[in-house]
């Protein structure tokens, strides 16, 4: 049984040539996929009755299912997805008021390997990489659910995308080709894996990096997140300046907040430093409390201080709009509650 989902064009077609359908029939089935979000081969109306039963014999659509759907008041969505071998991973939805865009957060591995010591996804370690056709599956189970189009996609979800880069890249590419996403409104998050920076580079594709900075020095990165031990922020800011060398973009720094951990004047200073020569802009997270850790969110006032101070060094820097706190927002939260529950 072929699964729709994730084929090419010329893919479709070689089920519409055993067919004996036409190339048209294929194309025709390709909009239904992922211009029109076809829940099922029935959905596809401007294919005869005869041909759509002949194609339910062969393919289907998704085999994808939605386990957990949850709706926070703010409007974001986030689903806990189940793939057919029952591993499961988180996809949200957050749409902000007064403005067009509406952006799916995807996962692109099952657990994680990276550990840092706020995530929740990292309780559970790697458990497999994502093909690129779960990766849009993700895109394509919100169309399907609320019957809206994705503008932006960003690499945000579990996993670390540049350990699992040649299936992020193509799930990159699909996004743009088929689904029309321009490059520029895809992201992708890395906790600093330097060869996968290295690789982008060379690519030289449009989409946006995002570097999960969370600390200005090593001691206290490496508390944090320990790839520091590997890719050291020496080695980091060598692999970042020659990424805008190559791509000419601007890179996005996430610097999560954390109460009296990082969250310090001399910590806002030694960001200041280290960044001083980057082309970038620098996104502050406050963060997010999970059960795991004793880690709590700053003061409003501790934000806004160490944003003006950043601001100083001559920075755009944003204070992230907080979305679906009412909804196990953090990546991991949704899945770890329903594993405990469910006793996996």
């Amino acid at each position: 049984m072929h699964i729709l989902t994730g084929m090419n064009l010329k893919e479709i077609e070689s089920i519409t040539d055993r067919l004996h359908q036409s190339k048209f029939r294929a194309r025709q089935i390709h909009n239904w996929i992922y211009l029109k979000s076809a829940k099922s081969i029935d959905d596809m109306t401007d294919l005869s009755k005869d041909f759509r039963e002949e194609l339910k014999k062969v393919a289907k659509v998704s085999e994808v299912k939605i386990k957990v759907k949850q709706e926070s008041s703010d409007g974001t969505l986030k689903y806990l997805l189940e793939y057919p071998d029952g591993e499961c991973v988180e996809t949200v939805l957050m749409r902000f008021d007064n403005r067009a865009n509406l952006t799916a957060c995807v996962s692109s591995q099952v657990g994680c390997a990276v550990n840092c010591s706020f995530c929740a996804t990292a309780k559970r370690g790697f458990i497999r990489n994502l093909n690129y056709k779960e990766i849009i599956e993700q895109v394509l189970t919100i169309q399907r659910d609320t019957g809206l189009k994705v503008t932006n996609v960003v690499f945000m979800g579990q996993g670390e995308p540049l350990l699992n880069l040649d299936n992020v890249v193509r799930a990159m590419e699909i996004f743009n080709e088929s689904f029309q996403i321009g490059q520029r409104r895809l992201t992708v998050s890395t906790s600093g894996i330097i060869p996968g920076i290295n690789r982008l580079a060379e690519l030289n594709m449009q989409s946006t990096l995002a570097l999960s900075l969370h600390a200005p020095n090593h001691d206290l990165r490496k508390k944090l997140m320990p790839i520091e031990g590997k890719y050291n922020l020496n080695d980091l800011k060598i692999a970042l300046k020659n990424y805008v060398d190559k791509t000419g973009r601007r890179i996005t720094i996430e610097y999560l907040l954390i109460e009296d951990l990082n969250d310090t004047v001399e910590c806002a200073k030694q960001l200041a430093n280290y960044l001083k020569d980057l082309k970038c802009n620098i996104n502050l997270i406050p963060y997010n409390p999970v059960e795991y850790n004793d880690y709590k969110r700053p003061s409003n006032n501790s934000i806004m201080k160490f944003k003006c101070l950043l601001e100083h060094s001559g920075k755009k820097v944003t204070v992230r709009l907080e979305r679906g706190v009412d909804i196990d927002a953090a990546c991991g939260q949704l899945k770890g509650k329903v594993c405990k529950n469910i006793k996996l």
